[in-house]
């Protein structure tokens, strides 16, 4: 509760990030070329003025930057927009409808909220014994259980979840096809697991992979179940290619999840820069 001391603010809040936090960031560098669904328009970026270009009196420059880039590339945040199932949005929203105009006006990514909640990485490796999962592992309900268990930090609603499988890793292999895994498939979770999210009511979840749940070998992303799950039947944002290594690394397992979508209006996502904060007690 904050207090009025001596004309000052006394607020909790304050006082422990002033008393020292610790901040791990989540979100991947946006680079050229870097992995991401062959879906969505590739990240680009370039200088239409540099240094020198133009110089002003005084001998100060100035340059600036031209990017274009697809909402889904990169660690980004799904708004419910994105995902609809039998012709439906989230809410039962006709989806085609929801569309016309060139947007999504009740549910683009700018009616997300900013973020501040509680925060729980669930290190499903570790739990198993494993430094990562396999490709195509898919995280199990009994896994998810066996992660809450091993870690003591039980999911309630309103949290943000963010599952490691430890694909991750391969984020930065010079062979972009690595991390995207349409050969090998990539660990997630699958209908199953998302259910199992979804009963504990949770804000938000994310993954350290490039679509958060299981895809088969070869299958690409020709079924996508937990998305229907999450963003249709639930209204669960979904969070991709998050960086969770350094985190499962310090063993921080409950913390202040800190992300703001840009207000993109009626987008159906946004990148993102995820902060999960401490105390550096």
């Amino acid at each position: 509760m904050t207090q009025t001391i001596g004309g000052r603010v006394d607020d909790p809040l304050l006082r422990a990030v002033t008393s020292g936090v610790r901040i791990f960031d989540l979100g991947r560098p946006l680079t050229i070329g870097m992995p991401q669904s062959p879906n969505h328009p590739p990240y680009w970026h370039t200088l239409p003025r540099r240094h020198g270009d133009r110089v002003r009196a005084d001998g100060g420059s100035a340059a600036n930057d031209l990017i274009s880039m697809g909402t889904h590339v990169g660690t980004h945040i799904d708004a419910l927009a994105h995902v609809s199932q039998d012709g439906k949005l989230y809410g039962g929203i006709d989806a085609v409808a929801a569309g016309v105009g060139g947007r999504y006006e009740e549910l683009g990514a700018h009616t997300i909220a900013p973020m501040v909640r509680r925060g729980v990485l669930l290190d499903v490796p570790a739990a198993l014994g494993q430094q990562y999962c396999e490709p195509a592992y898919e995280i199990t309900p009994a896994d998810l259980d066996a992660t809450v268990a091993r870690q003591d930090t039980p999911v309630g609603p309103g949290d943000v979840v963010l599952i490691r499988s430890g694909w991750g890793r391969h984020f930065d292999n010079p062979d972009r096809n690595v991390y995207i895994g349409h050969e090998s498939g990539v660990p997630g979770v699958s209908e199953a697991g998302a259910r199992w999210l979804a009963e504990r009511g949770v804000h938000a979840a994310g993954a350290d992979t490039i679509a958060f749940e299981r895809l088969a070998p070869g299958a690409g992303h020709a079924l996508l179940p937990a998305h229907r799950v999450l963003l249709v039947e639930h209204g669960i944002y979904i969070i991709e290619a998050l960086a969770l290594e350094e985190l499962a690394a310090a063993g921080v397992h409950e913390f202040v999840f800190i992300a703001s979508p840009l207000a993109l209006y009626g987008a159906t996502g946004s990148p993102m820069r995820p902060l999960a904060v401490v105390s550096d007690a």
